[in-house]
């Protein structure tokens, strides 16, 4: 049956917008995937979220990720300034087209087509085979010895993640430890290639968003959504450090079965 356009156009409550800005920071640094979290949560709670218009719940998930990327952007400050050189530059410019590039040509489509519970268990499964798999890969190689192939190989990890449930993070942990670097260097390479992708996406989107007319409900959802997201990186960034060097394997065995959470739900 299907909902009153009223009702699909109705903003969700400020404490569901808090709730789900509090989710995204964490899920953002962990290779997780923060739009599978902020997806399936409100279709596991049973939320009447998820039956509103999709173009206005896109637009609380571009809040969430302007509010995660502006967070970065503010971490980011306290980087040392001597990592950054032309061979610095060069590498994290190499990494960025394989995404800007299949963003260009396949997001529309990816989202028309996936994010559902499905397409997410599947995205869920096949990232943790991936990092069960990378995970056993000698860790022989530094973050120093990283050349533009490497550049490549985690550009084209991350223009996997378009695809929900993959995960930016792990995507780019699994494809830096297939290429043996050390765990500490993966998580290192991940980090810095992942952010100006995901500065770039969100200011593309937020820029789209700032020219939608939408209502005060919304606006204020918007708000809280996005700021609750900003706070939570901010916090989560103190925390998980880009160069803590973790297995991947907990990691993959949490994705697993949350795709299996996924999947009895479905049969439910």
């Amino acid at each position: 049956m299907s909902c009153p356009t009223s009702a699909r156009r109705r903003a969700p409550s400020l404490a569901q917008s808090l709730t789900l800005g509090l989710l995204h920071g964490p899920a953002e640094l962990l290779p997780i995937s923060s739009s599978a979290h902020t997806t399936l949560l409100p279709w596991l709670l049973g939320w009447d979220y998820v039956d509103q218009d999709p173009e206005l719940r896109k637009g609380l998930e571009v809040a969430l990720h302007a509010g995660a990327a502006a967070a970065l952007v503010i971490d980011a400050r306290h980087e040392r300034s001597s990592r950054v050189d032309r061979r610095y530059a060069a590498f994290v410019a190499i990494s960025s087209i394989p995404p800007a590039l299949a963003g260009l040509m396949f997001k529309a489509r990816i989202e028309r087509r996936l994010g559902t519970a499905p397409t997410i268990a599947a995205g869920l499964i096949a990232g943790a085979l991936t990092m069960l798999r990378a995970d056993r890969a000698p860790e022989a190689r530094r973050a120093g010895d990283a050349g533009l192939g490497d550049a490549l190989w985690l550009g084209l990890a991350q223009a996997s993640a378009l695809v929900p449930g993959v995960s930016r993070s792990g995507a780019t942990l699994a494809a830096a430890r297939l290429r043996r670097f050390t765990r500490a260097d993966a998580a290192r390479l991940s980090h810095d290639v992942g952010l100006p992708v995901i500065v770039g996406a969100a200011g593309l989107q937020a820029a789209g968003l700032a020219r939608q007319r939408m209502d005060p409900g919304w606006r204020g959802a918007l708000a809280v959504g996005g700021g609750s997201s900003l706070g939570s990186t901010l916090i989560a960034t103190r925390v998980i450090r880009p160069d803590a060097g973790r297995r991947l394997s907990g990691w993959a065995a949490y994705r697993l079965a949350l795709a299996g959470l996924i999947l009895v739900r479905l049969r439910a």
